[in-house]
């Protein structure tokens, strides 16, 4: 079986990062191939456990953190900085006007395992597909369906936005709001912030 995770240490925390485009049930199996291991780190140095990479769903969460809360008695996060979501240039949050920024065109569609970040804003010529991820500091615009994961205003900006033909993805993401969405019958969706919640029009 492929790897589906890579596991690493700084001063401050242990960092698990999951691959793009896994399965679920392959990502178990390999948490728990790797939990000797993610052990010794923790023994270590008695590190929190960051997971970082594919964006997991609550029950998702629920079941990895069930895995290491077994052998491991430590604090258990899943992140959403914009490290962890690879915008490592940005150093500081904002939130500022949108309505005019810098954009990127990706013609076609993304697929699934594929990855977009860009500092500005994004535009999907095409559908964003299972298991593709597309992370923006600025807005997400997408002619087709949204069916990966969505990330706008990922350095911070409350103000960003996130819009499509249509959607079928099952998590969305402004800033550090992140919305579990159950009901995917939107017509040309138009994805905000209001306050701490998001909102779909």
């Amino acid at each position: 079986m492929k790897s589906c995770l890579r596991v690493s240490s700084t001063k401050d925390e242990i960092k698990i990062t999951v691959n793009a485009g896994t399965e679920f049930e392959d990502l178990l199996e390999d948490f728990k191939i790797k939990l000797p291991r993610i052990r010794k780190y923790y023994e270590k140095e008695r590190l929190p456990i960051h997971i970082v990479g594919k964006a997991l769903k609550e029950n998702e969460q629920t079941a990895v953190r069930a895995i290491l809360k077994a052998e491991i008695d430590t604090n258990i996060t899943f992140g959403d900085t914009s490290e962890v979501l690879g915008l490592h240039a940005i150093k500081r949050t904002f939130e500022a006007s949108v309505e005019t920024s810098e954009t990127k065109f990706i013609r076609g569609n993304l697929r699934s395992g594929q990855r977009e970040e860009f500092s500005g804003s994004i535009a999907i010529l095409g559908d964003l597909n299972y298991g593709a991820e597309v992370i923006a500091g600025e807005n997400i615009i997408v002619t087709g369906r949204i069916r990966g994961m969505a990330h706008a205003g990922a350095n911070g900006n409350k103000k960003a936005i996130i819009s499509a033909n249509a959607i079928d993805s099952t998590q969305v993401r402004i800033a550090n709001v992140v919305k579990e969405i159950t009901d995917n019958d939107y017509k040309l969706p138009f994805i905000y912030l209001d306050g701490e919640n998001i909102e779909i029009n």
